[in-house]
């Protein structure tokens, strides 16, 4: 863990607010690289993920940027209304589950609003090593794209496109044109709105690119309900115990009650901190980590969200 102080604290566009962070006493901070975040406990019990946006090349800062949803459980809002200029906070050290495959020849980037984080420190980074790479930023309007001023004026402005929804037809995003048919050197990495993503994906795999060749990077999960879900159990081989799950309870709810030490972050199966093995039954995965590849193995899954269509699970636990 660090504390860190909020040296400045930037409106980037409507609704997205950026946080320059510093060491107090004025030190490097640790290392990480394009796609890292990290973990921000903004007060007791609720702790968030947010991308690092600058160049990874910086040990002076971390600076991520926060969008002030509505539909809120609690983090957005509290980082735009309570975090000020000057306040030491504690944050987790960089982390990263979304890595740049290093072998491509071309990256396409995608991202939609607030999915712009990532991309900036991918770009910075791919630019910094002579890498070629496109950036597509699609908003519904200009107010709403955040680094706008940053990312004209980079020195890889050339390699920047902005995709209004109210703009003109000739700017709007035209996939067939950019997805085309993927060559083995190329790689797609998107991050955004789950619907805009789920759109790009589609598109990319019609267009017959590789699932290896598709990264995504979701920042919250869809809402789903547990009412109707039938109860089921959970075994910990290791420590010989049976723990019943009831329909509106998750598996890490239970496990953490039964005193199972389990890690945890996000709670929606966004981040996959909490990953478990799974030795036997067959899980119903309802997180956003696991790639369909992963999910068909049915080694692990996501307590925190997701349930079990066997009577039993098996964890290694």
């Amino acid at each position: 863990m660090l504390k860190i102080k909020v040296n400045r604290k930037s409106k980037e566009a409507e609704g997205i607010t950026s946080f320059e962070l510093v060491s107090p006493a004025g030190d490097e901070l640790p290392a990480f690289t394009a796609g890292a975040h990290i973990d921000v406990h903004i007060k007791p019990g609720l702790i968030r993920q947010y991308s690092l946006c600058n160049p990874p090349g910086e040990t002076h800062r971390y600076v991520i940027a926060v969008l002030n949803e509505p539909t809120s459980r609690g983090g957005s809002k509290a980082m735009h209304d309570s975090i000020e200029e000057g306040d030491l906070i504690t944050v987790g050290l960089p982390r990263n589950l979304f890595e740049l495959d290093s072998g491509a020849d071309h990256y396409l980037l995608f991202a939609g609003g607030i999915g712009i984080t990532p991309m900036l420190a991918m770009a910075h980074y791919l630019y910094a090593q002579g890498k070629s790479f496109a950036l597509h930023y699609c908003g519904r309007t200009a107010a709403r794209l955040a680094f706008v001023q940053q990312l004209s004026h980079s020195p890889f402005a050339d390699a920047v496109h902005f995709h209004l929804d109210d703009g003109p037809t000739s700017q709007r995003l035209d996939l067939s044109h950019l997805l085309g048919t993927q060559s083995p050197s190329q790689q797609l990495y998107i991050c955004g709105p789950t619907g805009f993503m789920d759109f790009v994906l589609a598109e990319a795999r019609g267009h017959g690119w590789h699932e290896d060749a598709l990264h995504r990077e979701y920042f919250s999960a869809p809402v789903t309900t547990t009412a109707q879900d039938p109860a089921f159990e959970v075994e910990l081989r290791q420590s010989q115990r049976v723990i019943v799950i009831p329909a509106e309870r998750t598996v890490l709810e239970m496990l953490l009650e039964a005193g199972v030490d389990v890690a945890s972050s996000c709670e929606q199966g966004i981040c996959g901190s909490c990953l478990i093995p799974v030795l036997e039954g067959q899980p119903d995965h309802r997180d956003q980590f696991l790639t369909a590849q992963e999910r068909q193995a049915n080694n692990c899954f996501t307590p925190c969200c997701s349930r079990s269509f066997s009577p039993r699970l098996v964890l290694d636990l």
